[in-house]
């Protein structure tokens, strides 16, 4: 099912969706050439919004709901949760060794910020779901080894949202916390959030990464880069879809 769910949502988010799109426009103008090129058209326009910049901006901004956390006056959280971002795997620089990607570098570097801001326990959470070290192995790793942050627990069995708050969630219950600092990138803690609380936490967001592109006259000009975000916004819209949806 893990599989079958990253499929459709591979397939059905840009770029695979452009391409799939183009190739059913080129069949279709062998027997129906208006509407295969009509299709063609569309999708051209299509790819080129959504890599300019400014729409991926709006697209990622639209679901950053939640703003810096705000621990001045403490938190009523009793422990922080950080979501693993990917793996940076056989890292040449590093001995060929696995190591964190750079979304959980930021999501692991500012978990270790809020520790030392609160004293609170450290849980890392994310698996290996294609082999190799698991995400919270690597998070482990760093916090430990070049932030001096102690980690409490480490859940490594996890292959998504879902899965990291169902498995966090069990751990944390066993050692009756159930009111967490939840800390993921702002564009995803909508859902993270929503995951969560389905397994029975009580959350205080604790956004990072946020969307901060400036304005200017690049802001308008297509990129890569754009349509990369404008990907991942869209993947995560179809998430949180989905989590709403099925919340019960």
């Amino acid at each position: 099912m893990f599989f079958i769910k990253k499929l459709i949502s591979a397939v059905i988010v840009p770029p695979q969706l452009f391409i799939m799109v183009a190739l059913l426009g080129l069949l279709l103008c062998r027997w129906r050439p208006r509407w295969g090129h009509v299709l063609i058209a569309f999708n051209l326009v299509a790819l080129i919004v959504l890599s300019v910049p400014g729409v991926a901006n709006l697209l990622i901004r639209g679901l950053e709901h939640y703003g810096p956390v705000s621990i001045a006056n403490g938190s009523p959280a009793a422990a922080i949760v950080v979501l693993g971002g990917g793996v940076y795997s056989q890292a040449p620089e590093y001995g060929n060794t696995d190591t964190v990607g750079q979304t959980s570098l930021s999501r692991t570097r500012y978990a270790a910020y809020l520790q030392r801001q609160t004293g609170l326990p450290i849980l890392v959470t994310g698996g290996a779901p294609y082999g190799g070290s698991s995400e919270a192995q690597v998070m482990r790793l760093l916090l430990e080894k070049e932030f001096f942050v102690p980690v409490q627990w480490e859940e490594d069995k996890s292959r998504d949202t879902a899965e990291n708050a169902e498995f966090s969630g069990r751990i944390l219950a066993a050692a009756g916390i159930s009111k967490i600092l939840l800390v993921t990138d702002a564009w995803h803690m909508p859902r993270a959030k929503l995951e969560f609380e389905k397994a029975g936490m009580i959350v205080q967001p604790a956004p990072t990464g946020f969307n901060t592109d400036s304005s200017g006259f690049d802001l308008w000009l297509p990129n890569a880069s754009a349509l990369g975000k404008s990907s991942t916004a869209c993947r995560e819209w179809l998430g949180l879809l989905r989590t709403q949806l099925f919340k019960n």
